[in-house]
C-alpha cells in the first residue's frame, strides 16, 4: 500500500500535493455512503439535554457534479429517537414498525439516500460561508425506482 494514501500526521519538511476538493452541492436528494462513525458526547442545548451522540461522515454522490463529505451528529436522546430511526430506514437496518437495537458496528460502508441542503452561516471572521447539511433520510429505493440524484429535476421531495 501506498503509505501516502493512509491518513497520517505529515513530517514538517515533507512534499504535499493534494489541494482542496471542497464541492458545494445544490439542495437535492442524493445517494450516500457513511465513511466512519465516532462515538461522542453532546454537552447540552437549550434544546437537548446531555447525551451520546453519533459523528457521522458521510460521502454524498452528486454525479457528474462531484461528492462531497458532510459531518452529520445523531443524538442518542429520546427527543431525537424519529431521528435516528429515520436514519437506519434508510440504510435498510430498521422496517417501520419495528424495534430495532441499533447496531453501530455495521454503520460505515452502508448506503442510502437523503436530502441535502446548502447551509449560510457566518465565519468567525464575520464573513457569509456555506456548506452542504442532511436535511433528512430517505427510505430505501424500490427496485423500480431509479438511484440517481434528483437535483435539477423539479421534484420537491419524497
Amino acid at each position: 500500500m501506498d503509505n501516502k494514501t493512509v491518513d497520517r500526521e505529515l513530517d514538517w519538511n515533507e512534499e504535499i500535493s493534494k489541494e482542496s476538493e471542497f464541492t458545494l452541492l445544490p439542495d437535492g436528494d442524493y445517494n450516500f455512503t457513511v465513511v466512519s462513525f465516532e462515538r461522542a458526547r453532546h454537552n447540552g442545548s437549550a434544546k437537548l439535554p446531555p447525551c451520546n451522540k453519533a459523528v457521522l461522515k458521510i460521502k454524498i454522490d452528486g454525479g457528474e457534479l462531484g461528492s462531497t463529505t458532510i459531518t452529520h451528529n445523531l443524538f442518542l436522546h429520546t427527543k431525537c429517537e424519529g431521528m435516528l430511526s429515520e436514519f437506519f430506514i434508510s440504510i435498510g437496518q430498521k422496517k417501520h414498525g419495528e424495534k430495532l437495537a441499533m447496531n453501530w458496528n455495521t454503520v460505515p460502508g452502508s448506503t442510502g439516500k437523503c436530502k441535502v441542503y446548502v447551509d449560510t452561516y457566518t465565519r468567525n471572521d464575520g464573513t457569509e460561508g456555506q456548506s452542504n447539511k442532511i436535511k433528512r433520510f430517505h427510505e430505501p429505493l424500490t427496485s423500480n425506482e431509479a438511484a440517481k440524484p434528483s437535483w435539477g429535476s423539479g421534484k420537491g421531495g419524497w
